[in-house]
């Protein structure tokens, strides 16, 4: 039986922690559009409060949860326990982007002072925090974070990895606006 709580506590928050990879989910408006869900890791994961946490958005081959919460601010994190007590948590909220040549952007980088280069920082107020049994999750075993995604934009100049960022991230699957430049938007 899912068990629903008004807010982040320390027991939760060290749930979260311990987790080396989780999941982002958003949707656009309307019927039509596709539902995204990606999973992610590093530690690109923080709790700010009580009902409040930032996601470091890398970037990737898409743009969907960036044009989705713009478009309508609807953000879900899961978090599955893959070793120890069987759990799924579940961050139901209502997020907010800022990208890297916005104002505001080196402020919020700054809570995650280990990666040199990130597409946006998203913030969430968190509106219902949820977990369940999880007993249908499987054991893994953390081996490491893959380096790939670091060595290939750190190999890059902050001007290279802009302009590939603008070019490859300009809207998503379903049309939305994806990253635009901040005199553009």
């Amino acid at each position: 039986m899912a068990k629903v709580f008004d807010s982040i506590d320390d027991r939760i928050a060290g749930f979260i922690a311990a987790q080396k990879m989780f999941f982002v989910a958003t949707a656009p408006s309307g019927p039509d559009g596709h539902v995204n869900m990606s999973p992610k890791g590093y530690d690109s994961f923080k709790i700010l409060g009580p009902n409040e946490v930032a996601y470091l958005d890398l970037g990737g081959s898409g743009v969907e949860t960036l044009a989705h919460v713009r478009e309508n601010g609807r953000i879900t994190f899961m978090f599955c326990a893959y070793d120890g007590a069987p759990n799924i948590l579940r961050l139901y909220g209502t997020g907010q982007a800022v990208t890297f040549e916005e104002s505001g952007f080196a402020e919020k980088a700054a809570l995650f002072p280990q990666i040199s280069k990130a597409r946006a920082v998203i913030t969430a107020r968190i509106h219902r925090v949820q977990d369940s049994c999880g007993w249908g999750v499987p054991f893994y075993d953390f081996k490491g974070e893959r380096d790939q995604l670091k060595r290939y934009n750190d190999h890059r100049t902050q001007e290279e990895w802009a302009a590939r960022r603008y070019d490859t991230n300009a809207t998503s699957i379903d049309g939305l606006p994806g990253l635009v430049k901040p005199e553009q938007a």
